[in-house]
């Protein structure tokens, strides 16, 4: 049988806007059908950073511009756009990129719902970055206009924060197998899913947060049983001592290890640390199975054991 991959694709695979967005999706669809030709069942997750931060302010401003005709949409609707035009891009590209090498495989978006816990304490701690980079004065000014919540991003300017519970349940992760099974590379659990908590009866009510991509698609990779989770980023590897001039890239990384580093606050949070947590958290769940952390271009040569940070129990 063949091994199965989830991969989670980090924001710097998708640029931060629609052209960009465009370019990247063909560069990250080569990647990924590199490890479809080495005979994996692949089934990609992705983040929405800047776009689902960019969807919001486009709507903030049409009902600035117009509250009589316009009203305010919800974090979680502005979560689901982002997944359906995002994933229109992923799959195409990657369609594409398929058949250009004579795979004939289909490629499908699910729009996923991810189940959170509404008394999650991520709710009454906001930490998630969403949308573009900022100065420390854009972000002061937005801070006094619309009540957003800021911070400093590892070192590389401001961004709005917002809530970032963990999952609980993918609620399509039945049709996501059942494409799995039928040999279809999947994109699911876009930008973490979009965060929903059960209510009365059977509905589903969206919350104002934003699900980190990481541990969605750490969940998901348990639910289907998958033998790897890959989590591409903007570095190489994971590292110690950060920007530091006695920084330590790690390559082999035991759970045990791991969260010793966690604990000393090696890992900035909304940036390296969800991703180690998550990595750990997969690895730990069922023998055998492992995680790794390493460039977009590099995926093929991590998960053959070349390059990349591979977390194991």
């Amino acid at each position: 049988m063949a091994e199965r991959v989830v991969i989670a694709l980090g924001g710097n695979a998708l640029g931060n806007n629609l052209p960009e967005q465009m370019i990247a999706s063909h560069q990250t669809a080569r990647a990924i059908a590199d490890l479809i030709q080495e005979g994996y069942e692949v089934v990609i997750a992705h983040g929405n950073g800047p776009q689902v931060g960019m969807i919001q302010n486009a709507m903030t401003e049409l009902v600035r511009s117009d509250p009589e005709k316009y009203i305010t949409v919800p974090l979680s609707v502005c979560v689901a756009m982002s997944q359906g035009y995002i994933g229109y891009d992923l799959q195409n590209a990657l369609r594409e990129e398929l058949l250009d090498r004579g795979i004939d495989r289909g490629v499908a978006t699910v729009l996923t719902q991810v189940e959170v816990d509404p008394e999650d304490p991520a709710f009454r701690h906001p930490t998630k970055p969403i949308g573009a980079f900022m100065s420390k004065e854009e972000a002061e000014k937005l801070v006094l206009e619309r009540d957003y919540e800021v911070m400093e991003d590892a070192g590389r300017g401001w961004r709005r924060v917002v809530a970032s519970p963990r999952p609980v349940s993918i609620v399509e992760i039945g049709t996501i197998s059942s494409l799995v099974e039928t040999d279809h590379v999947v994109i699911a659990c876009g930008g973490g899913g979009i965060p929903v908590f059960r209510t009365d009866g059977h509905h589903l009510k969206g919350a104002a947060a934003v699900i980190d991509k990481d541990f969605a698609a750490e969940k998901m990779a348990e639910m289907l049983d998958a033998d790897y989770l890959i989590i591409l980023t903007a570095v190489e590897k994971a590292a110690i001592h950060f920007g530091k001039p006695d920084q330590e890239d790690l390559s082999d990384l035991s759970c045990e290890k791991a969260r010793e580093y966690i604990e000393a606050g090696e890992f900035a949070p909304g940036s390296m640390l969800p991703k180690i947590q998550a990595a750990v958290q997969f690895a730990e769940s069922k023998p055998g199975r492992r995680s790794l952390i390493t460039l977009l271009e590099k995926a093929a040569e991590g998960i053959a054991g070349k390059t990349g940070t591979v977390i194991h129990t």
